[in-house]
């Protein structure tokens, strides 16, 4: 992991395209802004892991599904 210290206004720079800008500093919390390509998700990390999660769960279900009816078809064949 990289860490940079950066004062309020300034940027970092990733990969010429991707620019995060820190815009206040207050007690315990920092405001960034983040300029991206639209193409570029960008989550907050809680976010990202229920968005996982659920992509997870759902690919088990549609794999148990899949099994369910390839179950029948052979039973049908049977």
């Amino acid at each position: 992991m990289l860490v940079l210290k950066r004062k309020i206004n300034e940027e970092i720079i990733i990969n010429s395209d991707i620019k995060i800008k820190i815009l206040s500093v207050s007690d315990s919390q920092v405001k960034i802004g983040i300029e991206a390509p639209m193409e570029i998700e960008i989550f907050r990390g809680e976010v990202f892991e229920k968005v996982k999660a659920n992509l997870i769960s759902a690919a088990e279900k549609s794999t148990q599904h899949i099994a369910g009816i390839s179950d029948l078809k052979i039973n049908k064949l049977l």
